[in-house]
């Protein structure tokens, strides 16, 4: 059995960040933000097919859980095609304004 002596525990306090080191590291978070902003227009042809490949497999799904009639299946699995380049377009608008602020603070989270 594992005894613990009752020691006293020294808490130690974090020191801060001094000022010019918070400046350069709001600076190098802006910059991650900017590559990260034109990685994505760079690789926009990349992105939407991405979006597309993850549009077709979750409507397959969507449609395989809703619709139980095989009859009824077989016919809506060939009109999820048609909203397709809407839902490309409403997405895209999406990643490109959202995913960037979101990866960059992720990407914070992850070296803080």
């Amino acid at each position: 059995m594992l005894t613990h002596e009752n020691k006293p525990v020294k808490i130690v306090a974090i020191e801060e960040v001094n000022p010019q080191e918070k400046r350069f590291q709001e600076q190098r978070m802006k910059d991650l933000l900017v590559l990260i902003e034109n990685l994505a227009l760079k690789e926009e042809a990349t992105i939407k097919l991405i979006i597309e490949c993850l549009y077709d497999v979750g409507m397959i799904n969507l449609v395989n859980k809703k619709v139980k009639q095989p009859s009824a299946n077989k016919i809506v699995k060939r009109l999820i095609g048609l909203p397709k380049p809407i839902a490309k377009i409403v997405a895209w608008r999406w990643v490109k304004k959202n995913v960037p602020t979101k990866l960059a603070n992720w990407l914070s989270r992850k070296v803080s």
